[in-house]
């Protein structure tokens, strides 16, 4: 429900937004309207955390530094609940520029086989991201963990975004047959299976705008990073963004990884020179600008999944976390419900500093 006072502030506002093309206003206020249907497949309906082994030549894969990596054999095993273990042949190949240069364990990305997979655990995954330790570490374990309710987060406001899952993973070098680690990681819906259940296509064009967006889907996104305190995207240049083509003409943005927010907090998070900020817990509004009254119905939907927001972090994922880091968390976003639910906040902090 859209709280007392919106629309007196609404009456009174006259922004650059108000003037968009008829071609993205006509859609405001609207989310896709087959988004409540939309089903992830049948590895991300479970939320139990899968424990898991990841075998690879551990020395090779960290020397794939380049842009262009090749994909390395690898297997992946479980264990089933009659005690069987599953062994599934996946390559993997390193992704990414940050960590890339940074973590001693690169980024990875999977690529399975449906051949594979079939009659796994796996069934129906094809090249999705492994989100996996940087450094074997319990702080950067935590930043993992932190990232991955922010995932769980953005699931809850929109179908419209990448499912993940939980995993304990081992590590096993295959050149020595020893153990490297074991920590958690999660998998990360593929792009194109994202698309695939919101019955579009993910488009790789650069230079979308304000106008060209669904202005409610563009104006969710924008305050769910504010809400983060992640100013590290930009739709136009797809950093750390795709475009979501539907079928119904709207574009709506995706976004990802969220390491960099102030939320994760993390020590090596930086905040780019040319953002008002002086450190990644300061907000910033990095969305375009809508029309004006897109706004108070995208903070009706973030009042309305408060509660099942906050739950998330008392669940037997959310538990995982270390207390201290889930009462600063909450902490952090009672800040930005402070902000949504007053209309002059909402206004100076949100709607006039969006990007014109």
């Amino acid at each position: 429900m859209i709280r007392h006072g919106w629309w007196m502030l609404i009456c009174a506002i006259t922004t650059p937004a108000l003037s968009q093309k008829d071609s993205a206003s006509k859609h405001k206020d609207k989310a896709p309207k087959h988004a409540d249907s939309a089903k992830v497949s049948r590895f991300f309906e479970s939320e139990a955390p899968l424990t898991a082994t990841l075998t690879l030549n551990i020395k090779q894969i960290t020397r794939d530094k380049g842009d262009n990596a090749p994909w390395r054999a690898a297997t992946l095993a479980y264990v089933t609940a009659d005690s069987t273990r599953v062994n599934v042949p996946v390559r993997v190949r390193t992704r990414g520029i940050w960590r890339l240069k940074t973590c001693e364990f690169p980024p990875l990305r999977l690529n399975f086989t449906s051949e594979a997979v079939k009659k796994t655990v796996f069934h129906g995954l094809d090249k999705p991201k492994l989100v996996n330790y940087c450094r074997n570490t319990d702080q950067y374990q935590e930043y993992l963990l932190q990232e991955f309710q922010l995932y769980r987060i953005y699931r809850v406001l929109t179908p419209a975004s990448h499912a993940v899952r939980l995993l304990r993973l081992s590590y096993i070098d295959s050149a020595s047959g020893k153990p490297a680690a074991t920590r958690y990681a999660f998998i990360e819906e593929d792009p194109d299976a994202l698309a695939a259940r919101m019955g579009g296509k993910m488009l790789k064009l650069k230079g979308a705008g304000k106008d060209d967006y669904d202005p409610y889907a563009d104006a969710l996104v924008g305050v769910f990073q504010y809400l983060i305190g992640n100013t590290d995207f930009a739709l136009n240049g797809l950093h750390n963004a795709e475009l979501l083509g539907l079928t119904n003409g709207q574009y709506i943005p995706v976004v990802y990884d969220f390491d960099f927010s102030g939320a994760v907090n993390a020590k090596y998070a930086t905040v780019d020179p040319k953002i008002r900020a002086r450190t990644v817990r300061e907000r910033v509004y990095r969305g375009f600008c809508v029309p004006v009254d897109v706004y108070p119905r995208v903070f009706a939907v973030f009042d309305a999944k408060r509660a099942a927001i906050y739950d998330l972090y008392k669940d037997s994922l959310g538990a995982r976390l270390k207390p201290d880091v889930v009462r600063e968390t909450l902490k952090y976003f009672d800040e930005f419900y402070d902000t949504i639910d007053h209309p002059k906040s909402a206004k100076s902090e949100i709607i006039d500093q969006c990007l014109k």
